[in-house]
């Protein structure tokens, strides 16, 4: 039987020229339970060490739903303060947009000052995937448009992305960029199939934009499934996985990035045996029949 094409040892993000592994880690609970910034600086190099090379971060890391904005950045800084040769190896993503408790602001002045905000902590002086984390409905694209444009002409950022926006929201800040987008970052995973079949990804291929997958394990829905449906998918995954000789969420990671659209998962664990474990997805191969097994216990019934 033939197998789909495996994942190259390296995408680029979109037409920027930038090069990235096939599969991240993100740092969405890096500041939780106290990390220090030896420990995290352990986990910075898991991922590194592994392949790893897209490190996803964002301002609203760390809080907590009244203090901790920013904490996830302010600790990765502190690792890169310490280890200076460690921004060189990897491809630094990072977020804004988001700004407690408004939910959301992406006016001139606080994107700028966002943006500024988040190079101060990461102790850099360029991010180089800068995304807008999610859309502000009152914010006319074309004002979005201009901070970005205006922060990568000055060199702040080397390419843009945007997370969590509709494909209309995509399609109107990418008219009004003259430095159009290379990423998307929408939620996908084996449990969340939504993109496979209502035009997400298709606008993503349209676009040249790489997608990045946040919670490709269903917020750990994979890992415990609790319904019959969750029961169903992770049945297909380890029956797959036990063939291929790895774990039921390499499985995960392995089926998002089989998908023609190029999908970057990123892996969520703060846990360095597990990041590493997952940069094996890259050896897996799919048939057909494998890939659309899982796609038909996540759909809950057959296809047309």
């Amino acid at each position: 039987m033939s197998q789909l094409p495996a994942p190259p040892a390296t995408r680029t993000m979109g037409a920027s020229g930038i090069q990235v592994s096939p599969i991240a880690w993100g740092m969405w609970r890096l500041a939780e339970d106290g990390r220090s910034t030896a420990e995290a600086a352990a986990l910075v190099h898991a991922a590194l060490d592994a392949g790893i090379t897209l490190l996803d971060t964002a301002d609203i890391y760390g809080f907590d739903g009244t203090s901790g904005f920013g904490d996830a950045e302010a600790l990765l800084g502190e690792v890169l303060a310490a280890e200076p040769a460690l921004r060189g190896r990897m491809v630094l993503a990072s977020k804004g947009g988001i700004m407690p408790p408004l939910p959301y602001d992406q006016s001139t002045a606080y994107l700028t000052a966002a943006l500024d905000a988040s190079l101060r902590r990461l102790q850099t002086d360029m991010i180089d995937l800068y995304q807008i984390h999610r859309p502000d409905i009152l914010a006319h694209p074309q004002e979005v448009a201009r901070v970005l444009d205006d922060a990568l002409s000055a060199g702040k950022i080397r390419a843009i992305g945007v997370s969590n926006f509709t494909q209309a929201q995509t399609a109107a800040l990418n008219h009004f960029l003259d430095h159009k987008l290379v990423t998307t970052q929408p939620e996908i995973s084996p449990l969340r199939i939504d993109c496979f079949e209502n035009g997400e990804l298709d606008q993503a291929m349209m676009l040249g934009l790489t997608p990045l997958a946040w919670s490709p394990l269903g917020g750990g829905r994979l890992v415990k499934p609790d319904s019959v449906r969750e029961t169903a998918v992770a049945a297909e995954l380890d029956r797959i996985a036990a063939e291929q000789g790895v774990c039921r969420s390499v499985a995960a990671y392995g089926w998002l990035m089989a998908h023609p659209a190029g999908i970057v998962p990123i892996i969520g664990s703060q846990q360095a045996a597990r990041i590493a474990e997952g940069a094996s997805a890259l050896g897996m191969r799919w048939t057909r029949q494998d890939w659309y097994a899982v796609l038909v216990a996540a759909r809950g019934v057959n296809l047309p």
